[in-house]
């Protein structure tokens, strides 16, 4: 059922207020859609840093309130983390904290440095000894290794040469420290609080604790926050910014303000463009939940077809389950979603998702709708064929796992058996997106297109790359 790209993490932090461990714990829970694996929380009181991680969702993780009197201080960063396969480990779990001959110093990181490994392979053989596998591991070696005096300066030189997409979030006993990458392939949004700043990778965080939004911060931006308040720098060399596209597409919450746009409204746009594009006679429309609502609600609007939810998702479903001895029919989509027959049955339905990956959900959900008595069955994508893997901080299949970089969209319809196939065109997605006519635009379109803005090592195989 789990056939999806996702996001690798999320990161939240704030500096100077007296509550600080408690609201990054709720900061964290308005996060957990970025990542489900493991979660951590450090603090400062101004002289020590403390730390409490485990795997596990972030209400799990916290469930005991004496927790948080581990954490003491007017600080703290925290992390939610989903890894790639094989990167499940205890070892990994962020935000990563250390002690190093300028104090201690911890760090969150969502994104996935593209040369890590060749950067991992020097600090060995130069005498580094790593304790995670995590590619975040080799910016603190770099911040050790540092000669500048300041810690802002010490970030920058550490951050030199680095290449990829890193929204981080550094804590010592005295400061906090943002970083966007030049690129900002991922969200990373500034507030207040009570006179506290917060920084967090989505408004939604903000919402929940009550903070107010000031902007995002920007591509290639850090800021330093210590007692004397916030300071902007921008020490990297300018690039045309590339934020990804699919954040608005599935990653983000729709609650959210991302890359200046509500998540929400650039969805429901998704989908009133993909019904211009793609018309249908049908009676109703229907998403698939949760991602595919807002689109699917565009499209009704601009078909004037009416919106039902024919499909009901069962939200206490974990991220594993033991599945019976006698096996049942299409088991893994079944217990996370269920066909409502007196909305399907006898319609001609328009089924509206956000992408297609493997093809194998697809496939099965068109089975259960089939079997709930739908006369036909449309099948309506918010998105452009996914055709290339993700290597700035999304877990995605390789490429010849992706279905539409081998499959014509015709081919893809007979497998997953609808009877008609329909995706938002390149185009249409970019328009929907505001980005103009003739533009360039600026958006990473990697993942639809096989052009990426941050070169890479070449690789062995097409899969992604390691270190996560």
């Amino acid at each position: 059922m789990d056939d999806r790209f996702h996001d690798e993490c999320g990161v939240f932090g704030i500096f100077g207020h007296p509550e600080a461990a408690n609201l990054t714990y709720l900061g964290l829970y308005a996060l957990q859609h970025r990542g489900q694996e493991s979660c951590g929380i450090v603090a400062s009181d101004g002289n020590y840093l403390t730390s409490y991680r485990k795997m596990g969702l972030v209400a799990d993780v916290f469930r005991d309130p004496k927790v948080f009197d581990r954490l003491p201080g007017s600080s703290a960063i925290g992390h939610v983390r989903y890894s790639t396969a094989g990167g499940s480990d205890v070892k990994n779990i962020q935000p990563i904290m250390v002690d190093y001959h300028r104090g201690s110093i911890a760090v969150a990181h969502n994104g996935n440095l593209v040369n890590a490994q060749e950067i991992r392979n020097q600090l060995e053989l130069d005498g580094s000894i790593f304790s995670t596998t995590a590619d975040t591991e080799v910016i603190i070696h770099r911040i050790a290794k540092a000669k500048a005096d300041t810690l802002a300066d010490r970030v920058v030189e550490a951050l030199y040469g680095i290449k990829g997409a890193y929204c981080l979030v550094f804590l010592t006993e005295t400061r906090l420290v943002a970083v966007r990458d030049p690129n900002g392939f991922r969200p990373l949004v500034l507030g207040k609080l009570d006179g506290a700043y917060v920084v967090a990778s989505e408004t939604c965080a903000f919402d929940l604790i009550e903070a107010q939004f000031i902007r995002e911060i920007e591509p290639g931006e850090m800021v330093v926050i210590d007692k004397n308040g916030l300071t902007s720098y921008h020490p990297f060399d300018k690039v045309d910014p590339t934020p990804c596209i699919f954040e608005h597409i599935y990653f983000a919450r729709p609650d959210s303000i991302v890359f200046g746009q509500s998540v929400y409204e650039v969805r429901k746009e998704f989908g009133r463009v993909l019904a211009r594009e793609n018309p249908v006679e049908a009676d109703i429309v229907i998403p698939i939940p949760d991602s595919g609502v807002p689109a699917a609600i565009g499209y009704s609007e601009e078909s004037g077809l009416p919106f039902q939810l024919g499909l009901i998702r069962n939200h206490y479903v974990g991220r594993t389950f033991i599945e019976p001895a006698q096996s049942i029919r299409h088991f893994g989509v079944k217990i996370k979603l269920n066909a409502v027959r007196d909305v399907i049955k006898g319609k001609r339905v328009v089924v509206v998702d956000d992408s297609i990956v493997r093809g194998t959900t697809a496939r099965k959900l068109i089975k259960m709708i089939r079997q709930a008595g739908a006369k036909e069955i449309h099948v309506r994508i918010s998105s452009p064929p996914t055709t290339f893997p993700c290597y700035y901080g999304i877990d995605t299949p390789t490429r010849k796992e992706l279905i539409a970089s081998s499959h014509s969209i015709e081919e893809i319809n007979r497998y997953i058996t609808s009877d008609t196939l329909g995706y938002l065109s390149f185009e249409g997605m970019r328009k929907a997106a505001g980005v103009a006519d003739g533009s360039a635009g600026h958006y990473c379109d990697a993942c639809f297109t096989g052009n990426y803005p941050v070169k890479f090592p070449r690789l062995k195989s097409d899969s992604q790359l390691g270190l996560f």
